[in-house]
């Protein structure tokens, strides 16, 4: 979604239930800031370069897509990656179909979020799993441009400290906690520098078990998965606000490749199909529905 929106997509309470949505990964690490994929990445491929025979894949015939395990909603459903429900599952579908195959031809395989972004060779042709366009990611993988535009949101339990916050600095004197190798964790330190180091944990439900058992004041997740938790899992919980860790930039979800892959101009023109035909508008509203109000932390 390189067109760099301004609003943000999120959750409604009334849209989260009917569209089964279940909580959550937390927005990738930001190494450094939000940025487009290499311009070299980025030219348009001819017809034949994209011609679903020559796709340069690690199986033939076969489009291999990677992602961690549990896969959380509403990103996937069910932890099923492969039934096509979920904004992300849907997404890499619609990209495999652009590219001419069929849902059979698409393989989905584990792999642990904080290890799809090291160096070196790859076993999918492309991971998606909101991994966050970086700096720092793209001097040793390659990313397609981006399909979804994220914020940060904290969460907190109503009527306690962290629910009083309105700012970022009320946060500095919370207990805080994120998912590790995620950009929540990431800014928690460089953005809101709270007092005390943060809680780090290994998923985002060991952190939302943490909220509830009074470790921490408050934790960080992308805004969708924030809407989830409290309207779903935490229902005595509540959005303190959101913002965007990057200054001046949007940070954004890509498409994750193996360093050098030939493959990444051909799904970067399928997702600007998808996006010129209102194809990922659609799977955006389905998925993690319309606009809703939430105060921006400043």
């Amino acid at each position: 979604m390189r067109n760099r929106r301004t609003r943000c997509r999120t959750l409604a309470a009334a849209a989260v239930l009917p569209l089964v949505l279940v909580a959550a990964a937390c927005a990738p690490e930001s190494d450094g800031g939000s940025s487009a994929t290499d311009p070299a990445d980025s030219t348009s491929p001819s017809a034949d370069a994209c011609a679903t025979d020559t796709l340069p894949l690690k199986t033939d015939g076969q489009l291999t897509v990677g992602t961690d395990s549990p896969a959380y909603e509403p990103w996937f459903v069910d932890n099923d990656p492969a039934n096509g429900k979920g904004f992300e599952s849907a997404v890499a579908y619609a990209v495999a179909e652009q590219l001419g195959f069929s849902k059979d031809q698409v393989k989905w395989i584990k792999v642990p979020f904080n290890t799809s972004y090291a160096p070196g060779a790859k076993d999918f042709d492309f991971d998606i799993n909101q991994i966050s366009i970086t700096p720092a990611r793209q001097k040793v993988v390659d990313f397609s441009d981006g399909y979804y535009s994220a914020a940060q949101a904290v969460i907190a339990l109503e009527g306690t400290a962290g629910a009083e916050a309105t700012s970022l600095d009320d946060l500095k004197g919370l207990r805080l906690g994120a998912q590790t190798g995620t950009t929540s964790l990431t800014a928690i330190r460089d953005i809101i520098q709270p007092d005390t180091d943060p809680a780090v944990f290994e998923d985002t439900n060991a952190a939302k078990q943490a909220l509830q058992n009074d470790q921490v004041d408050a934790v960080l997740a992308d805004l969708p998965t924030a809407f989830y938790i409290s309207a779903v899992e935490i229902p005595k919980s509540t959005i303190v606000g959101q913002f965007q860790p990057e200054t001046g930039e949007q940070e954004e979800f890509g498409m994750l490749f193996e360093k050098g892959s030939q493959l990444v101009p051909c799904v970067n023109s399928a997702l600007a199909a998808l996006r010129e035909d209102g194809t990922l508008d659609g799977i955006e509203t389905q998925w993690l529905s319309d606009v809703v109000d939430v105060p921006v932390l400043q």
